[in-house]
């Protein structure tokens, strides 16, 4: 059984036992999480949501990703500025998918 869901202002594509990583949730490791914006399961979409369908994940970690290095000048005015940026995730691996 496939669907996708929301979370975070993004679409995942999903089946069971899929592992995914998305923007960090409040939630800890461990625990399970249930997402009800639900916008297809089984190629049956809704609109916007299934009504009822919901994709259930079980939260294994949160961590941050590799460092990125944001780099900002101005040609020519002497201005240089270097910044560095993690972004916190969370990984869930899909349990259960429910119609």
């Amino acid at each position: 059984m496939k669907a996708i869901f929301v979370t975070g202002g993004k679409q995942y594509y999903v089946s069971e036992g899929d592992v995914l990583y998305v923007e960090k949730l409040d939630a800890e490791a461990g625990k399970e999480v249930e997402f009800d914006t639900v916008m297809m399961v089984d190629g049956k979409a809704g609109t916007p949501y299934v009504k009822g369908a919901k994709v259930v994940c079980n939260v294994e970690k949160h961590g941050k990703q590799k460092k990125i290095v944001v780099f900002k000048y101005n040609p020519k005015k002497k201005y240089r500025k270097t910044q560095g940026h993690r972004q916190p995730y969370t990984k869930l691996v899909v349990t259960k998918i429910v119609k």
